[in-house]
């Protein structure tokens, strides 16, 4: 379990290929956690995708990503020199001053605008079906492993503030339009949907074609689309 405040960055140092799947060493920047910190076996969460520590050379953490966490997440596009956001699981006695993000990547989200006011950036997404529709309004989200609230959210996009702080210690003060970010939908709203959608399978519960048209409608509201 994480917070979606990440710790600092780290460096793609090695990429190999594995039968199913790949090998990554990454170097933390000195800015970022100790390497002689981290324990074999550690979890790791790298642009959001939660990976097990499985060797630690001098100051780089190896990591190893199956075929399914590649076919989810933007770690499959890693190169040598590529930047990532890094942070350590959750200790117990530590404050959350994020959301609750367990580092199971549900998809990726597509950069399709850059708004920058000042030292701020407004920033838009485009995300699957699967994600976009759990996502609310002044909800929680998280981008590349970045605990972040939503501001917006039309009918096909959804749009995020970025102060500059977030800027300057993740990755995301390097983003621009068409980069593929990683999406973790919030727990919270993953489970509702899903126990709201066995319960109306069931025939459990039964909405009013009034009520039915009337939630529809409220779903299906737009925020004025971005210009």
């Amino acid at each position: 379990m994480f917070t979606g405040l990440v710790e600092g960055q780290g460096t793609v140092r090695q990429i190999a290929s594995l039968p199913v799947g790949m090998r990554l060493s990454i170097a933390p920047d000195a800015g970022c956690f100790p390497v002689s910190e981290i324990a074999l076996g550690d979890s790791i969460s790298i642009c959001g995708c939660c990976l097990t520590v499985v060797e630690i050379n001098c100051e780089m953490l190896d990591f190893e990503a199956g075929d399914e966490t590649l076919s989810k997440t933007n770690l499959g596009q890693l190169r040598i020199g590529s930047r990532v956001n890094l942070e350590r699981s959750l200790a117990a006695n530590a404050r959350l001053g994020g959301h609750f993000v367990q580092g199971h990547v549900d998809g990726v989200a597509t950069v399709s605008k850059v708004t920058r006011t000042g030292d701020w950036i407004e920033m838009w997404f485009t995300a699957a079906v699967e994600q976009h529709r759990l996502l609310v309004s002044k909800g929680s989200v998280a981008i590349d492993g970045i605990s972040l609230t939503v501001v917006n959210v039309t009918a096909e996009r959804f749009s995020v503030a970025l102060i500059p702080h977030t800027l300057h210690v993740t990755t995301l003060g390097s983003v621009d339009v068409g980069d593929v970010l990683n999406i973790e939908n919030d727990i919270l709203g993953k489970y509702v949907d899903q126990l709201l959608a066995r319960r109306f399978a069931d025939g459990l519960i039964s909405l009013s074609p009034q009520t039915a048209t009337s939630l529809g409608t409220q779903l299906n509201a737009e925020s004025p689309p971005p210009q």
